[in-house]
């Protein structure tokens, strides 16, 4: 019953369905107006895809993975403000949580605990690396003028 499950967790549409959701729950956590919940959750979907498939399908480290999921989640979230008529961050913030190392930084902390500390290092380290680029993601893509976004409303 359990690998049955995992067979299904495990494929790319659950997973798209799976950022879906989890983004519009936390957007509905962060207060984003019911409106935006749909868009919202097309963004966090796109980016959470891009991460899954380019991370398994294309033997991506989680460093470019998660980069180039920010920069689509940052981008659609530019081009959906425009056009929603509302500020960027009502899309990006919850469309860039499922990307965050939760899990990475847990195990850290865990093997730190456990006194494994080259252990601790290696997870710690791809943490870091996978903020560093989420981070890059948005500097890159908010460096686009605002000029082109609007183009993209016309």
């Amino acid at each position: 019953m359990t690998e049955e499950f995992d067979m299904i967790t495990q494929t790319v549409w659950f997973q798209m369905i799976s950022g879906y959701f989890g983004t519009i729950a936390f957007a509905i956590l962060f207060g984003v107006p019911k409106k935006f919940w749909n868009t919202g959750g097309i963004v966090g979907s796109a980016g959470w895809t891009v991460n899954i498939l380019l991370a398994r399908y294309a033997n991506f480290t989680p460093f470019e993975s998660n980069f180039c999921a920010s920069v689509v989640i940052t981008f659609l979230s530019r081009c959906f403000a425009v056009i929603k008529k509302c500020p960027v961050t009502v899309f990006r913030i919850s469309g860039l949580l499922p990307l965050v190392p939760g899990v990475g930084i847990y195990w850290t902390i865990y093997y730190m605990v456990s006194d494994n500390f080259s252990k601790a290092f290696d997870t710690g380290l791809t943490a870091v690396k996978v903020l560093v680029a989420i981070i890059l993601g948005m500097v890159i893509v908010s460096g686009i003028p605002n000029k082109f976004f609007k183009v993209l409303k016309k």
